[in-house]
C-alpha cells in the first residue's frame, strides 16, 4: 500500500498503533528492474539523501522478497550492484544498529513463483515497524480466562483502532463475554467495562472452554485478564445486566462501545422476559415461568444502537461485527440510526455463502429518542442469517453425501 503523509512523525504515530502492517518505508525509488530504481536514485536530490547517507553515519541494506524466495547468494549480488552503481551510499556498513536502514523489496506476481523478474522493485528508507508482536502477546492461547466464542488477540486489536481508542477513555463492552475486547482496549490506555447476561461464566461456572479441562478455575475471570497484563489499573467493573434493557443514568457516556454481539450459532441469544411477553408454561401440573427467552438477532442490533445513540458522547464510536449471509447480502443490510454515521464496513470472509462485517459507526448528533422503522434495520434479513446458516451446511452436507455415493 502506498501512502501520502505530510510528515515522519504521522508516519510512526501510524504504525505504532497498527496492527496488520509489517514495516513502513519512505519511498525513495520504484521500477520494473533493479536498473531502472538504480538510475532513479541518481535522479534524487541531493538534500534529500545527504542526511542518511553521509560519511559519518552508518547504514545496512536488506533485500526481501514477495511472493518468491531468493537465496542469500542472489540478495548480495544486487546489493552489490545497487551500492556500485550508486556512490550515494557512503557511510559506514552497520548490520546490527545501522542509523539508516535501506529495504530492496522485490514483489513477484503471486501465480508466478517460476518468474526469473519481478513485476515491481521498491527501494524504500526504513521509517518504523508495525505492532505485529502484540499479537503474540496477548494470544489465547496463554489468555487466563477464555469463553467458547473469545475474539482473537488480532481482531480485538483492530477493533479498538477502528473505535479510535485513546488513553482515559472510557471503554463498554455490553456482550462482554470473557472480556477480548477490553484487553485491547486498556491496552491503548482505556479504562474498561462491560455486561452479560451469562451469570455462570462471568462467575467461572460455566463448561470450561479448553480441552481436556474438568472445570474452570475460580480464578477465572475478566479483571484476572487484564491482571495478566499489568492492565488492572484500567478495569472498572463486570455487570451481570441484560443488553435489552437500559439500566444506565441518561448522563452516562461512553467514548467508545465495542462489542460482539451473539449471532444465535455457537452461543446462545437470550434476553430476560418481558412482563406482555411472558407465556406460562405447564410444568409437572404447575405453572412455568420463563425467566428468559430468545433475543432476536434484528432486536439485539436494534437495541445495540438505540443504546449507542443514547449513551455515546458526541464523536464516539461504535464498533460491532455484524454477521451476513451473502446471497442477501446489500447495503441496505446495515443498520442504521439517525444519530450513528457509517464510516467504515470491512468484510471478513468466513466460507462460500457466510461472512460478517466490521462495523464503525460515529455518533453525529445527540438522540432525541427518535427511532422509527424506516430508521432501523431490514430486520428480517438480519433474523434469517441462523436459519440461512445451517441451510448453507446442510447442503454442503448433500453435496458431500452425494459426491460420496
Amino acid at each position: 500500500m502506498e501512502l501520502h503523509l505530510s510528515n515522519e512523525r504521522d508516519a510512526r504515530a501510524i504504525m505504532k498503533r497498527t496492527v496488520l502492517s509489517k514495516r513502513l518505508y519512505e519511498l525513495w525509488a520504484d521500477g520494473p528492474t533493479l536498473t531502472d530504481v538504480c538510475q532513479k536514485l541518481k535522479e534524487l536530490p541531493r538534500e534529500h539523501t545527504e542526511p542518511y547517507t553521509r560519511e559519518d553515519s552508518s547504514f545496512c541494506i536488506v533485500v526481501d522478497s514477495f511472493n518468491k524466495k531468493i537465496s542469500s547468494a542472489e540478495k548480495i549480488k544486487r546489493i552489490e550492484y545497487l551500492t556500485e552503481y550508486n556512490t550515494m551510499f557512503r557511510g559506514r556498513i552497520n548490520l546490527k544498529s545501522p542509523d539508516n536502514a535501506f529495504h530492496l523489496l522485490e514483489y513477484y506476481h503471486h501465480d508466478s513463483k517460476s518468474a526469473e523478474t519481478p513485476e515491481k522493485v521498491y527501494l524504500g528508507r526504513w521509517i518504523s515497524d508495525g505492532q505485529r508482536g502484540i499479537v503474540k502477546d496477548y494470544h489465547l492461547q496463554n489468555r487466563c480466562f477464555i469463553a467458547n466464542t473469545s475474539m482473537d488477540a488480532c481482531l480485538s486489536l483492530i477493533m479498538a483502532n477502528m473505535a479510535q481508542v485513546k488513553e482515559n477513555d472510557l471503554v463498554l463492552d455490553p456482550f462482554v463475554g470473557s472480556g477480548s475486547l477490553l484487553v485491547a482496549s486498556a491496552h491503548f490506555g482505556a479504562y474498561v467495562m462491560g455486561t452479560d447476561i451469562d451469570y455462570m461464566l462471568l462467575h467461572a461456572k460455566a463448561r470450561p472452554s479448553r480441552a481436556n479441562q474438568k472445570a474452570r478455575s475460580v480464578e477465572e475471570s475478566v479483571y484476572n485478564n487484564l491482571k495478566q497484563y499489568g492492565l488492572e489499573t484500567k478495569y472498572l467493573d463486570i455487570l451481570v445486566a441484560d443488553a435489552s434493557q437500559d439500566m444506565w443514568r441518561e448522563a452516562c457516556k461512553f467514548d467508545a462501545i465495542i462489542t460482539d454481539p451473539p449471532y444465535g450459532i455457537r452461543e446462545a441469544a437470550a434476553r430476560i422476559v418481558s412482563k406482555q411477553d411472558i407465556q406460562v408454561a405447564t410444568v409437572e401440573g404447575s405453572p412455568h415461568y420463563p425467566q428468559r427467552c430468545q433475543y432476536q438477532l434484528g432486536d439485539i442490533f436494534k437495541d445495540l444502537l438505540k443504546f449507542a445513540a443514547q449513551h455515546l458522547s458526541l464523536g464516539g464510536r461504535l464498533v460491532y461485527w455484524l454477521p451476513t449471509y451473502k446471497p442477501d447480502y446489500s447495503e441496505s443490510s446495515i443498520p442504521q440510526h439517525p444519530c450513528l454515521q457509517l464510516e467504515s464496513n470491512c468484510e471478513q470472509s468466513l466460507n462460500s455463502t457466510i461472512s460478517r462485517r466490521l462495523i464503525t459507526m460515529v455518533k453525529v448528533q445527540e438522540c432525541q429518542n427518535v427511532y422509527s422503522e424506516e430508521t432501523s434495520t431490514t430486520v428480517n434479513n438480519i433474523n434469517n442469517f441462523r436459519n440461512n446458516y445451517f441451510k448453507a451446511l446442510q447442503q454442503k452436507s448433500n453435496v458431500k453425501q452425494n459426491g460420496t455415493l
